[in-house]
């Protein structure tokens, strides 16, 4: 694989494909364990104040309003690389993830599997 990057424009929030409510999904992954830690909402203003600061910034459906994780709990999430998807209609969002990711305490929204037909809890909240 050639490590060299190259640049095929200047990134504009715009260019992304945003669903009729102008979101884009956004899966957070853990820089250094490469776990999915949660999934949430973008707007293009969400996606530039996330490259402008370097908080990861999403927009609350429920609350209408954007929401820079870890703002009043704590658990913050730091930006290390925005990826697009080859449609542009989704993202991922490698962070360096201070505390847990979800807001049930657990480190990653992930937490439950289906295993044998029966809906499982495979990760425990965070002490």
């Amino acid at each position: 694989m050639n490590d060299e990057m190259s640049v095929t424009a200047r990134f504009d929030p715009a260019s992304l494909k945003y669903n009729d409510a102008g979101l884009i999904p956004a899966i957070a992954q853990d820089e250094a364990t490469g776990e999915v830690l949660m999934m949430a909402w973008m707007n293009a203003e969400a996606v530039a104040r996330t490259l402008a600061s370097g908080r990861v910034t999403y927009w609350s459906r429920s609350r209408a309003a954007f929401w820079v994780k870890g703002e009043t709990s704590g658990n913050v999430q730091e930006l290390v690389d925005l990826r697009l998807d080859c449609d542009r209609d989704c993202l991922l969002v490698v962070v360096r993830q201070t505390g847990p990711a979800c807001h049930t305490g657990r480190r990653s929204c992930f937490y439950r599997a289906v295993r044998g037909g029966d809906e499982v809890e495979v990760m425990g909240v965070e002490r």
